[in-house]
């Protein structure tokens, strides 16, 4: 996020557009938008289609950035089983996590209070009807509305420019950048862990649930048929939606939204 905000500003956009194009790293489409609203509504379109479309090409960008990292013996390390979490456990996380981070940072809790909310509703066991609605109706029509929504605002003088091509393409800069230091965080743990973990894992640290996860197992099952990565890799992944938030919350709260 921080290298392309960088580079956003010596491009030529100023600090609150940067920062709205650097949260494309983070491959959460909600919070880009989110973030883009408050502090550059007029990027709203190119900044939306650059966020879902890397989400969506997680499985082509990611790969070849992993195995450039790594090695075929730490893509071969197996990892140990984890341990069962208990419902208590579950149940607290968002509650805790939705407090925490909202006092840490008031301007994301919003933000954060919606994502904790779901995990909330599918791990009390007794919200089923409110689980159900979440994940299906309200979803679509969420999507719908957010959709259609950003649509409207990508009129031709506001899209069709050169700003348009730059922003897609320093977030792709954001998602690799973004991607290559999970991984070569992942190779601090491995050494820290003494050979324990796999680097492969780190690269799941971006908001894309759980298609990083995902792509962290079938490029560890390729170099080990043995391994099963997939659940270690939920971690970071959602450590990666978090995180993400929480560089929204804080460049709302160093920078400020648009127009203060």
């Amino acid at each position: 996020m921080f290298i392309a905000l960088i580079g956003a500003m010596v491009l030529g956009f100023d600090l609150r557009e940067a920062a709205a194009i650097g949260i494309i790293g983070g491959a959460d489409g909600p919070t880009a938008i989110y973030l883009t609203m408050k502090m550059a509504p007029h990027l709203l379109g190119a900044i939306a289609v650059a966020a879902y479309s890397y989400m969506s090409l997680v499985p082509l960008i990611q790969p070849p950035i992993m195995t450039l990292f790594t090695s075929k013996a730490d893509r071969q390390i197996k990892m140990d089983q984890l341990r069962t979490v208990t419902k208590f456990e579950r149940i607290i996380f968002p509650i805790f996590s939705t407090i925490f981070i909202s006092l840490l940072l008031p301007p994301v809790c919003s933000l954060i209070g919606m994502l904790m909310l779901g995990n909330l509703y599918k791990e009390a066991g007794c919200l089923d009807r409110l689980n159900d609605t979440a994940q299906n109706a309200l979803m679509n029509i969420v999507t719908i509305m957010l959709s259609v929504g950003t649509g409207l605002t990508m009129e031709a003088e506001k899209f069709l420019k050169y700003d348009t091509i730059l922003i897609i393409c320093l977030g792709l800069v954001a998602f690799a950048a973004g991607t290559a230091m999970g991984v070569w965080f992942g190779q601090i743990m491995k050494i820290a862990s003494g050979g324990k973990i796999n680097p492969l894992i780190g690269s799941a640290g971006v908001s894309a649930v759980p298609m990083a996860a995902r792509v962290s197992q079938i490029v560890g099952q390729k170099a080990n048929p043995a391994n099963f990565l997939l659940m270690h890799a939920m971690g970071p992944n959602v450590a990666g939606v978090i995180g993400t938030a929480v560089a929204a919350g804080t460049m709302l709260a160093m920078i400020g939204p648009a127009g203060k």
